[in-house]
This record gives structure tokens, sequence and C-alpha cells, in this order.
């Protein structure tokens, strides 16, 4: 996985995680209850945290590349 596919993928999960909070909202209000949604959402949570971890992963990995990547710094 690419770190921009990582970034996009989590920003989908919390878009998503932010839609299902309000309807779990609704349903409280209306005395429904919630008990599958939030296990749902405890899941999805568990998703971006994985998924957070993994990018920073990748960050860390970004930085630690040469900015000279044609050997420039090697000496004969």
């Amino acid at each position: 996985m690419t770190l921009q596919f990582i970034c996009a993928e989590i920003e989908r999960l919390h878009l998503q995680i932010r839609r299902q909070q309000k309807e779990v909202f609704t349903l409280q209000r209306s005395g429904i209850s919630t008990a599958s949604a939030e296990l749902l959402l405890a899941r999805m949570q568990a998703s971006v945290d994985a998924l957070c971890i993994k990018r920073d992963i990748l960050v860390d990995e970004q930085r630690m590349v040469p900015l000279c990547t044609n050997d420039c710094d090697v000496i004969h």
C-alpha cells in the first residue's frame, strides 16, 4: 500500500465513522438499542488505528531515504 492510499483510506473511514456516530446518536434519542452499531464503530476505529500505524511507519521510512539517490555521497 502506498502512503497516498493509506491517507485516503484513513480519511474515508473518518467520514464513515462520523456518519455512523450521527446515526447512533439518532437511534439513542429514539430509544433504540445501539450495541451492534457501537461495536461496528469500534471495529472501524480499530481499522483507522491500524492504518495510522502503517502510515507512520511509511512516513518514517521515507524520512530515512537519502535525498541523493544517485550514489553521490559514496566515496570510491
